[in-house]
């Protein structure tokens, strides 16, 4: 069951050939027996799986299913839970139990979706390797001694193995599609304001958006349909409509327009994973797309913008937690000032300090102005060159990640290659668009992931461009033959 889609675990659902509570079962049971070698999980939420379970087993037998009904799926472990610890990765939450649920939760939960826990995530959404974690790194499916990618890490891992068929993760700069890129599996950014952040902890506010991961472009838009849409409790959340993303889901690709920036495939760029992606857009012509090439001028600058407006956010984001009113608090505290100076130091790990730290100095008198107002310049500048080129081409294509996945413990050795690693993601973030990592292939034993990016709220386009590409392939259903 662990192979099948959402399609057709609804269908075996509504046909009886599988209850709920026994689909729930199979996944809690792959969790027991796989995830000690993957440390997917920070929560496994068993007793409150098989009561969801149960309900929505009395739910398909009155008639009263929706799509995603009966569905198992697991949560990146930065949404607020009610009742279930929500860590954020972090010693700093690790007593936090939220009294809530965040929108989306809410909204999935409504849908009568089975949640068998909590993903495993770099600290506070903050790395791109998921080895910040309190909790210990999340591997590999693939190679366990390789890093499945981050923030949600945890996520992709776990769909790999077939441990869940659905899973929440968020991107502030390529860590829904990094992640899956590297996992093998497929994930979407949405449009900026289209997904809830309301209860999902806040790295950096102008840049976080909540998405869904799953094996394939189809349960994804099924996903994002349950999630999508105006909250009025998040002042950023958008009231565009929200589209039925399964529908546009046959639609043909011939006539479709793809760029291809000549700044993504210049030095940097791992051959081998060049050429599964120029193999990936040649199967787009031979669908009848139309490919050309174009330009975006200002894409270098996004790494240096970002590492100074994610970090200034964070750092004022962060500041809550002080020992004080709730999260990890440091023992027999001398005065205030130690409380918040011990229980900080104590409940932070070391690349969550190092982005306060660059956070605050970018926010400091006398630098103001120098770095985060130049920043935010730039950054209207790279949403120009987007707004240019999609106004030439439907959507652009390219790497995710300028190579597979490192093995672990690379990248610790070297925060600075960590963060150029999202040289092709960082981008569309700062622009705020929609872009979606699908399977392309392998290169070095490990997966590939090819870029769509969109329009804003044109996440039905990239669903089904996505979609037409993975009935042409199967790249989508290989599986690790260790969790098969």
């Amino acid at each position: 069951m662990h192979q099948q889609s959402i399609a057709e675990l609804r269908g075996m659902l509504d046909r009886r050939e599988v209850s709920s509570v026994e689909l729930a079962q199979h996944f809690l049971a792959r969790i027991k027996a796989h995830d000690p070698a993957l440390n997917s999980f920070i929560s496994v939420t068993e007793d409150e799986a098989l009561k969801a379970a149960l309900a929505a087993d009395h739910r398909i037998a009155a008639g009263h299913a929706e799509p995603l009904t009966g569905i198992p799926l697991a949560h990146k472990d930065i949404f607020c839970t009610l009742g279930v610890k929500t860590s954020c990765g972090s010693r700093m939450l690790d007593n936090f139990v939220a009294p809530y649920n965040a929108t989306v939760v809410e909204r999935l939960n409504q849908a009568g979706t089975v949640m068998l826990g909590k993903l495993n995530m770099d600290e506070f959404a903050m790395g791109s390797t998921s080895e910040s974690s309190f909790y210990g790194p999340t591997k590999n499916p693939w190679d366990l001694s390789a890093v499945p990618g981050g923030s949600s890490g945890g996520s992709a891992a776990a769909l790999a193995a077939g441990l869940t068929p659905l899973a929440t993760g968020t991107d502030t700069g390529g860590s829904i599609r990094q992640p899956a890129a590297y996992c093998g599996v497929t994930g979407l950014k949405p449009t900026y304001g289209r997904v809830s952040r309301f209860g999902m902890i806040a790295y950096a506010s102008s840049l976080d958006q909540g998405g869904p991961m799953a094996r394939s472009a189809e349960d994804c838009a099924w996903l994002l349909k349950a999630m999508a849409g105006f909250d009025a409790l998040d002042s950023t959340c958008s009231e565009q409509p929200v589209e039925d993303y399964t529908a546009k889901l046959g639609e043909d690709v011939a006539g479709l327009t793809i760029g291809l920036p000549r700044e993504y495939f210049g030095e940097g760029l791992d051959g081998e994973v060049a050429r599964a992606i120029d193999e990936a857009v040649a199967e787009f012509r031979r669908l009848g797309a139309e490919v050309r090439e174009v330009s975006l001028p200002n894409s270098e600058l996004a790494i240096p913008a970002y590492y100074v407006i994610a970090p200034a956010e964070a750092s004022s984001n962060l500041s809550r937690f002080d020992g004080v009113r709730f999260g990890h608090r440091c023992e027999a505290p001398k005065d205030l000032v130690d409380l918040y100076e011990r229980s900080r130091a104590e409940g932070f790990g070391s690349e969550v300090k190092r982005r306060i730290m660059i956070g605050a100095y970018a926010l400091s008198s006398g630098y103001y102005d120098a770095y985060y107002l130049k920043a935010q310049r730039i950054r209207r500048l790279i949403a120009d060159d987007f707004r240019r080129v999609l106004s030439e081409v439907d959507v652009i294509m390219g790497p995710v990640a300028p190579h597979v996945a490192p093995d672990l413990g690379t990248s610790l050795k070297d925060p600075v290659a960590m963060y150029l690693s999202d040289i092709y993601t960082v981008p569309v973030n700062l622009a705020g668009l929609p872009a979606m990592s699908i399977p392309a292939g392998f290169a070095h034993g490990r997966p590939v992931g090819l870029q769509i990016i969109g329009r804003a709220f044109d996440e039905a386009r990239l669903l089904n461009i996505a979609h037409r590409f993975q009935q042409a392939t199967d790249w989508h259903r290989q599986i690790p033959a260790a969790f098969a």
